[in-house]
């Protein structure tokens, strides 16, 4: 068995190699900004829903309290045929 590696298979390995370390940071730098990228929509996501489930509150709420004013005011709508 030779001891001997042909020095064309070891350039490319360490051309290889040095060609991974050399991405590797750009790599990790854009699997980060992918994950800010989908954490930030996600967040606004949520936002969106919230307001979305505040502003059904807030009618409900506005209807109840424009009913009760008019059953106090005695304002209250006469029924058909009356």
């Amino acid at each position: 068995m030779a001891d001997v590696v042909n020095s064309q298979i070891t350039d490319s390995v360490t051309q290889t190699n040095v060609k991974v370390v050399g991405e590797a940071p750009a790599q990790a730098m854009g699997l980060v900004y992918q994950t800010m990228a989908h954490s930030i929509s996600l967040s606004m996501q949520n936002a969106s829903q919230a307001q979305g489930s505040l502003q059904s509150i807030n009618l409900a709420i506005t209807s109840s309290a424009c009913r009760m004013i008019l059953d106090a005011s005695g304002g209250g709508m006469v029924p058909p045929g009356q």
